[in-house]
């Protein structure tokens, strides 16, 4: 599709294209291949209204990247919304029905897609869920190691996404979601509440 030139109506729109755009190249392409041209084209917009909006491809991607849901409201309802040993199905249940909703599953591998493919997105990655996500959740655990479990939820979560989102690796790719949950919970359970071996607290 040709970009066409000039200011669609109504600046909201404008922007709004542009960001949906970026938002699914992103997610399809990891940071570093999508042009700020290729995403003009695609919002069907000049790549002038890019910049003039963004100015920067760097600064397009610090303005779509966020999570698809809320950590301020979310983290304190799975940590405090009942027995401290379902944290971990809570957890996985949440996450799973996430990702099983295109919004959120686009966002979120467009986070992993883009933290794999250029150092300077995995930096603003690793402060976004720094910031949103780790933050509070060593605050609502109250132990010495938050920082690490906290970590090791995220590795799990970033396997699931590239084995069954991405490279679609079989069975996990066909597996029911509620039976991905199942399966995952018990280890995001030992992650945040479970011994993790020696120098750690429990």
């Amino acid at each position: 599709m040709a970009a066409r030139s000039g200011r669609r109506p109504g600046d909201s729109g404008t922007r709004d294209a542009i960001r949906a755009a970026a938002i699914e190249q992103f997610s399809e392409r990891g940071y570093d291949r999508p042009s700020m041209r290729s995403i003009a084209q695609q919002a069907g917009v000049d790549p002038a209204l890019v910049k003039h909006y963004f100015g920067s491809k760097h600064a397009l991607f610090v303005d779509v990247v966020e999570l698809p849901f809320d950590p301020a409201l979310v983290i304190p309802a799975l940590f405090g919304g009942g027995g401290r040993d379902q944290i971990g199905a809570r957890l996985a249940s949440f996450l799973v029905s996430v990702l099983e909703q295109p919004p959120g599953r686009q966002r979120i591998i467009g986070l992993v897609r883009a933290a794999a493919s250029e150092p300077e997105a995995a930096r603003m990655v690793r402060e976004l869920l720094t910031r949103e996500i780790f933050a509070r959740v060593v605050e609502e655990l109250r132990v010495d190691d938050a920082a690490l479990r906290a970590n090791l939820v995220a590795s799990q979560v970033v396997g699931l996404v590239m084995a069954r989102y991405v490279v679609g690796l079989e069975p996990l790719a066909s597996m029911p979601a509620e039976d991905i949950a199942a399966a995952v919970a018990p280890n995001l359970q030992h992650y945040l509440t479970g011994p993790l071996g020696a120098g750690t607290d429990t």
